[in-house]
């Protein structure tokens, strides 16, 4: 009987390390651009980028993407999609930072009620693999059933491949 208690000691301690040291998910080390909404809404800008010309950024300068599959507002990337190409989310009403037409900010509503951002009636993206202000390493990628692009101040797609 004492060999049960003691196993069931352990298996309950054992139990509780796993939760405390345990994640859901596995983790590959790499740090990775979470975007996260802004309770005074996103910030979109323009910058310059030496292969691209002026492009939309958010206030950290993460270059910003459209997506040509989306009809309208509509946003079409969900699941896996959105873990390659997460959605510029914003709490308030989007802010238009330098160069930035604010006429042309919007927000769309997504399917899990979440509010994106849109431009020129884009839904805005970011792309998993760009990790430093400027990256454009999604620019002309053909995935998830269509083109992506970095967008233009104008609101257009910029479709010059970057070499």
């Amino acid at each position: 009987m004492r060999w049960k208690v003691h196993a069931v000691g352990i298996l309950g301690v054992t139990a509780l390390l796993a939760v405390a040291c345990g994640g859901s998910s596995p983790s590959s080390g790499a740090a990775t651009h979470s975007p996260s909404p802004s309770a005074t809404g996103s910030k979109v800008a323009a910058t310059n980028n030496a292969k691209l010309g002026q492009i939309l950024v958010d206030d950290k300068g993460m270059t910003l993407y459209l997506f040509v599959a989306d009809t309208g507002t509509a946003s079409t990337c969900y699941t896996s999609c959105a873990n390659v190409w997460p959605p510029l989310l914003t709490d308030g009403t989007p802010q238009a930072g330098t160069g930035v037409d604010a006429s042309l900010l919007g927000t769309t509503t997504r399917t899990d009620g979440k509010v994106e951002v849109t431009y020129a009636g884009h839904p805005l993206y970011y792309f998993v693999k760009d990790k430093a202000p400027g990256d454009i390493t999604g620019q002309g990628i053909n995935g998830f059933g269509g083109l992506w692009w970095v967008v233009s101040p104008a609101g257009a797609a910029i479709t010059t491949k970057a070499s």
